[in-house]
């Protein structure tokens, strides 16, 4: 169900339950949300940390690409 307004939202609803009342009404935003969280997180990890935390990522990232490339080659 979506809303027309932001006046037809009630008040006492933190940010919190209207992504959980989201998600139970539509489902189809689930990896929208999920990439905009871990997006978010990455930044926070980036402004906590510094570069470690920006080039972290890339280094996990390269065995499982090496991996899926071999998945996918043995077929």
């Amino acid at each position: 169900m979506a809303y027309a307004d932001a006046s037809m939202l009630p008040r006492h609803m933190s940010a919190l339950q209207l992504l959980r009342r989201s998600l139970a009404d539509n489902r189809a935003n689930l990896p929208l949300y999920a990439a905009l969280v871990l997006l978010g997180l990455w930044a926070v990890a980036v402004v906590t940390w510094g570069l470690p935390a920006l080039y972290l990522p890339a280094v996990v990232a390269s065995p499982l690409m090496v991996l899926l490339l071999v998945a996918i080659s043995r077929g």
